[in-house]
């Protein structure tokens, strides 16, 4: 196996599009992911996640994020590690990952999700 062979690819951030990451934040799956990986603040491995779909379907929300620019993946071992592009999604789009993290946090408090 090459050195490269699990790299995975990940939007330059000249690349990253505003309604990509609208669309990638606007499934309440990858919006949970994002939430979770925001209150981290550091890589997480894609076990510390606890979805209620399957195993492929994770997958795909993953990957959606990822191409979308909103997070950066990498594997350690045979660990995938995800981390939000956070500061470079601020820096491209001012306050719009905080706002969008607000409003999620409203909505879960106000139906009594957590």
């Amino acid at each position: 196996m090459t050195p490269n062979a699990r790299a995975l690819a990940h939007p330059p951030r000249e690349e990253i599009r505003v309604e990509t990451v609208l669309h990638a934040l606007s499934d309440p799956v990858r919006l949970r992911i994002v939430r979770r990986l925001a209150g981290a603040g550091d890589e997480l491995a894609c076990s510390h996640f606890d979805l209620p779909v399957s195993k492929s379907t994770t997958t795909h929300h993953f990957r959606v994020l990822r191409e979308s620019g909103v997070i950066r993946q990498i594997y350690r071992g045979t660990a995938k590690l995800s981390v939000l592009r956070a500061e470079e999604l601020d820096d491209l789009f001012p306050g719009l990952l905080d706002s969008v993290l607000a409003a999620a946090r409203l909505q879960a408090e106000r139906l009594g999700e957590g």
